[in-house]
């Protein structure tokens, strides 16, 4: 399979994308001789990030639905019609042995032009509750890859394939030790340490979280690292711009540092990031984004509560709420230690290897 072609395409946030870079990487690691075309949305992150991986990537001009006013769908429609245009174009053109669907806006038209000419498509599935576009794109796919038990109540059972979720390899591998993880964030040795992380976008609440409790946690004895997203972040880091104890970032790009620094991870509960939170053992406390597609981030959520893995702190109580959540679990090392196991347990390791088999026993079926 020398001369394999494979199609990835989605993205919008870095929950689609480094996965998608996750499962390139390991196709090149079985396949060296592998070509690789990124399909993604014009003006989303994935546009900068996979070049910056090293990958070639083609925009299309899709974007999401509006659910607040029905009358500006009229122009998505009609972006949506360019998008299967163009991809049927794109498609035709690099002729790809197989298509793979990482979710987000691209995904929709690609991997339906995909199907409709006779390709065979992979959906890898990252949310315990699927989105409606992967259950249309499943009944033409020829594999579902997912990370939760009991995804047959979407999808067709002989067509599902328990791999996990791709993670960042660059974070597992992190070679620092606690102490040079928070030395490399300029934060003391000792003491606990909490991350709030609001994904590679930022999210709103948090960062208005961390603004209302600065006096709370500027006195709390703990040190934080907080991502901000590039909206919020001037707004944010003013607040704390003479803190020794609070470190504010836009992106943080060494996350493997990051989470190896912390005691305890504040976090939303999308699909890549409550993964690795399970493959590095991180207790969590997960504030789920209300302005998901079937409040699939409360759903992820209350699969880890549920096995004693986490706490959720409900995105409108958070500004109320969420330090306290934070400062019971800080004060409790057994109990830490017990959600950090239970994490460890949940995990499903080597799931871009796996998805990546999936992709080339397609390509020789």
């Amino acid at each position: 399979m020398d001369n394999l072609r494979v199609i990835i395409s989605g993205g919008g946030t870095g929950g689609h994308i480094f996965p998608a870079l996750s499962i390139a990487d390991a196709l090149r690691k079985i396949v060296p001789g592998v070509q690789i075309l990124f399909v993604g949305a014009e003006g989303r992150m994935e546009m900068q990030r996979v070049p910056e991986a090293g990958y070639d990537i083609v925009g299309l001009p899709v974007m999401g639905f509006d659910r607040r006013s029905l009358w500006r769908n009229v122009k998505v429609l009609w972006r949506l019609m360019q998008s299967q245009v163009k991809a049927r174009r794109v498609v035709r053109s690099f002729k790809p042995d197989v298509a793979v669907g990482v979710g987000g806006y691209a995904s929709g038209p690609t991997l339906k032009v995909a199907s409709s000419m006779g390709i065979p498509t992979l959906l890898q599935e990252q949310n315990s509750y699927a989105g409606v576009t992967n259950r249309i794109l499943s009944r033409r796919a020829a594999r579902i890859c997912v990370a939760y038990d009991g995804m047959e109540r979407f999808f067709d059972k002989s067509k599902i394939i328990m791999t996990g979720n791709p993670v960042r390899e660059a974070m597992l591998l992190a070679p620092m030790t606690r102490d040079e993880a928070r030395s490399h964030f300029g934060l003391a040795a000792g003491g606990k340490v909490v991350l709030v992380v609001g994904g590679s976008l930022g999210a709103r609440t948090l960062n208005e979280t961390l603004l209302a409790n600065r006096e709370w946690m500027e006195g709390s004895g703990l040190q934080f690292i907080c991502q901000t997203g590039k909206l919020y972040y001037e707004k944010v880091a003013a607040a704390f711009r003479d803190s020794r104890t609070v470190k504010v970032l836009d992106f943080i790009k060494d996350m493997g540092a990051a989470y190896r620094a912390a005691d305890v991870v504040v976090s939303r509960a999308g699909a890549g990031s409550i993964s690795e939170l399970e493959l590095l053992g991180k207790p969590a406390v997960l504030v789920p984004s209300p302005n998901v597609a079937e409040d699939h981030q409360t759903k992820n959520a209350m699969a880890l509560v549920g096995k004693g893995a986490a706490v959720c702190v409900k995105d409108s109580e958070a500004v109320q709420g969420l330090f306290a959540a934070v400062a019971e679990l800080v004060g409790d090392d057994a109990r830490l230690a017990e959600m950090g196991q239970r994490m460890l347990s949940l995990a499903c390791k080597d799931s871009a290897r796996r998805i990546a088999e999936e992709v080339v026993k397609l390509a020789k079926r």
